[in-house]
């Protein structure tokens, strides 16, 4: 059967301290039509001829000064590569001692010298065939996996938009501007980040917070755009809210979800346990609805709305303090005066225009 031009196209390294046998190698092989043979005399010159261009096969003397065989495949078997090539021994040494050492340090085969034309080429043929049977499936699989990569990352782009849409949508109902969630979610990374969250974590809140307020899309208008003071069962209906976001956002078990379920059911709750729609009390709450308070609340209070004016950064930042411990999580607290400056950066980035203060 001839041989595939895959297979003849095989890299070969020859290595061996005597010309002789490099020679006969080479004329043996040559003969078949390999024409990728790279013999090696000094066996300190493997590794850096591996390095610059991966053989498919290694034809490998143990015998040899300055490195021996069991050395050379303990420096390949070092370079952890995920697919090393098969090597075959090629030695004078009968003992079994040998045989086992060198399978133990990775070689697939072994030939007595004086080694059998036949026998030798059918072992080559035999080992690239193999070898290159591996490398195809090593291929496809880095090609599925780069497949499955690409479409994750379509996947979670495509997630990041709907929480963004339905975001803005929640604040167009609400009289708000995008503004608000940027802010909103910036000032929480911010928080975040000083309280020692990752980067990955951080990224995921900065996609989740924008849906804090989605359950406001199944709040009536008459309650949702009310210009005064709600009335005490209008007031209770509004908490709702919460509820309907957490419920909404619910049955996708993606990291970026949870996460956005848990702020938007969890970031009315209050510290001492008077908040909604759980009542849930101090570390009960998650870190992310704690957080997402503290957000949530500044840029409420700094900005103008058709309803109200806006505070001043002192008034809401002295009420924001007042609270730690009632409404907010004191940590929380101190970790958004600690970073009040980046957050003013922030706030006034990506301001509304225009803006009307008034003094508290």
């Amino acid at each position: 059967m001839p041989l595939s031009k895959a297979v003849v196209d095989s890299r070969i390294f020859l290595v061996d301290d005597e010309l002789v046998n490099l020679k006969l190698l080479q004329k043996m092989l040559g003969g078949q039509g390999y024409s990728e043979l790279v013999a090696i005399s000094d066996a300190r010159q493997v590794l850096t001829e591996y390095q610059k261009d991966r053989p498919d096969l290694i034809l490998l003397d143990i015998n040899m000064p300055h490195l021996d065989g069991f050395e050379v495949m303990e420096q390949l078997k070092a370079l952890n590569d995920p697919l090393l090539p098969p090597i075959l021994i090629l030695t004078a040494q009968h003992a079994q001692e040998y045989l086992l050492r060198s399978l133990a340090l990775g070689a697939r085969d072994m030939l007595t010298k004086p080694f059998d034309r036949t026998e030798l080429l059918m072992r080559v043929r035999n080992l690239l065939e193999v070898h290159q049977s591996q490398k195809f499936m090593h291929d496809q699989n880095g090609l599925l996996e780069t497949l499955v990569a690409e479409r994750t990352r379509e996947l979670n782009q495509t997630r990041k938009e709907v929480i963004r849409r339905l975001g803005r949508a929640a604040e167009f109902r609400d009289n708000e501007t995008g503004f608000h969630i940027i802010r909103m979610s910036k000032y929480a990374v911010v928080i975040a980040r000083s309280l020692g969250w990752s980067e990955v974590d951080c990224d995921l809140l900065l996609n989740a917070t924008p849906m804090h307020d989605v359950g406001k899309i199944g709040i009536p208008d008459h309650i949702l755009l009310k210009p005064g003071k709600l009335e005490a069962d209008e007031w209770e209906a509004m908490k709702n809210h919460s509820s309907i976001g957490a419920a909404l956002l619910s049955g996708d078990p993606s990291p970026l979800f949870t996460l956005a379920r848990e702020i938007a059911a969890t970031h009315h709750e209050k510290w001492n346990g008077q908040g909604y729609p759980d009542g849930l009390e101090g570390e009960s709450i998650p870190q992310s609805g704690r957080i997402a308070a503290v957000a949530d609340v500044f840029d409420a209070l700094t900005s103008a709305r058709p309803y109200k004016k806006a505070w001043s950064v002192e008034a809401a930042v002295e009420l924001i303090q007042q609270e730690a411990g009632r409404h907010f999580d004191p940590e929380v607290v101190e970790h958004f005066l600690a970073c009040l400056p980046e957050i003013l950066d922030i706030k006034q980035h990506y301001s509304d225009q225009p803006l009307e203060q008034e003094s508290h």
